[in-house]
């Protein structure tokens, strides 16, 4: 356990070191980019936002629709309950049961369309502003363009990129210490 650690600490000091001296041979410049505002307020980023809306709107509507033809077969049991026959009460309660049936897979299905088509759409969206990052990128001269939505990456200058340098001598040190 103790070897571990020291070895996990001996490696953080390795990187530390390492990063410590490609900040003093140049300065990295980075940029920011908040991929919820850009969905917010783009014009392309509202279209999606509106029909992912639409649509949710019209699955709403057909779930409210077969919520009351469910109260309605429900009112109609409870209130004609005494002067139904057995048999129409056992079918009004299989309609029931069937509406039910039909408005849960209804809802699971909606669901999972809306997620598809966010996806779909979103991944659309991506894929047409990352050329427009990267090239802002080239054109500022930035090093780096983190996203403020994602938490994350998504433009970089290769030349700041330090895991092959990184590997290179981890290795190279497992090799001298065999």
């Amino acid at each position: 356990m103790r070897r571990s650690t020291n070895i996990t600490f001996l490696l953080t000091l390795f990187i530390v070191v390492l990063v410590s001296l490609s900040f003093a041979q140049q300065t990295i410049k980075v940029g920011i980019v908040n991929s919820i505002e850009v969905l917010d307020k783009s014009a392309e980023g509202k279209r999606v936002i509106a029909r992912l809306q639409e649509k949710d709107k019209s699955n709403q509507d057909r779930i409210s629709k077969l919520d009351e033809d469910i109260r309605q077969l429900e009112t109609k049991a409870n209130t004609q309950r005494l002067t139904l026959t057995d048999e129409a009460i056992m079918q009004l309660s299989s309609d029931i049961e069937r509406k039910r049936t039909e408005r849960k897979r209804f809802a699971e299905d909606s669901l999972r369309e809306i997620q598809v088509l966010q996806e779909r759409l979103f991944n659309k969206l991506q894929s047409e502003l990352l050329p427009i990052i990267q090239q802002i990128g080239k054109d500022m001269n930035l090093d780096a363009i983190f996203d403020l939505g994602k938490g994350g990456v998504i433009y970089f200058n290769p030349s700041i990129e330090l895991t092959a340098e990184v590997i290179k001598r981890y290795d190279a040190s497992k090799v001298t210490k065999k």
